[in-house]
């Protein structure tokens, strides 16, 4: 996630939705004093800056009711303030009222179906091509990404989300607004090696699995409209 004083923006990062490119890219843009958190494994030549110390607990544990007090206490001994992949909720909670509520907020999202094979690809890689798409759905550990962006009632935390099947567009108009030049590419494909079948998603489910991913991120399907 990057927080930059430079563009007055706070970029959200959500999984599978070439984030790592995104925050790479956004990286260059910006100032020594904005706050870039470490990417594992690293890319060049993105340098993560200014996101450890220390943090006031009490806000978050107060918006979350003590759920996850463990997770902050841990984050508070570690010097962790900020990280990769931190939701929204707690990124608010971290930072002082008026920079969150002055700076502009965005993510990107993508459709689940879609999004979900590309996690599985990636996993299967890291398990050394030994993970079926059934076990992978089997295990349960989905992509979810709208926690990242909503708070415990469901309502957006964030000014825009860009969709991921139209990103060269998106992210030309939030970085038009934010001042930043954008040619239209990113420069780095961060961590898009792991896919090697390219045919449509439509054509890598049956319909049980098909059903399965409509239950799992429904919240995420009426938000954004999105269909099979």
């Amino acid at each position: 996630m990057i927080i930059s004083h430079k563009n007055k923006f706070i970029f959200i990062k959500t999984g599978k939705t070439a984030g790592t490119s995104i925050e790479v890219f956004l990286s260059q843009h910006c100032g020594p004093d904005d706050i870039v958190t470490p990417i594992f494994p690293d890319v060049e030549p993105h340098i993560a800056r200014n996101f450890d110390g220390y943090f006031n607990p009490l806000p978050e544990l107060y918006v979350s009711r003590g759920k996850g007090i463990r997770q902050t206490f841990i984050d508070l001994f570690n010097k962790q303030r900020f990280y990769n992949h931190l939701p929204a909720i707690t990124v608010k909670s971290r930072l002082p009222r008026k920079i969150w509520e002055n700076y502009f907020k965005f993510c990107v999202e993508r459709n689940p179906w879609d999004k979900t094979l590309s996690d599985y690809y990636m996993r299967k890689w890291r398990s050394g091509n030994q993970l079926s798409f059934d076990d992978y759905l089997s295990e349960g550990r989905f992509p979810l990404g709208y926690y990242m962006y909503t708070d415990r009632r469901g309502d957006l935390l964030v000014d825009s989300i860009v969709k991921y099947e139209d990103l060269v567009n998106g992210l030309g108009e939030i970085f038009d607004r934010l001042g930043i030049p954008f040619d239209g590419s990113l420069g780095v494909n961060a961590k898009g090696e792991y896919r090697g079948d390219r045919r449509p998603y439509q054509m890598m489910y049956s319909d049980v699995q098909r059903r399965l991913i409509e239950k799992v991120f429904d919240a995420e399907i009426r938000i954004h409209g999105y269909r099979f």
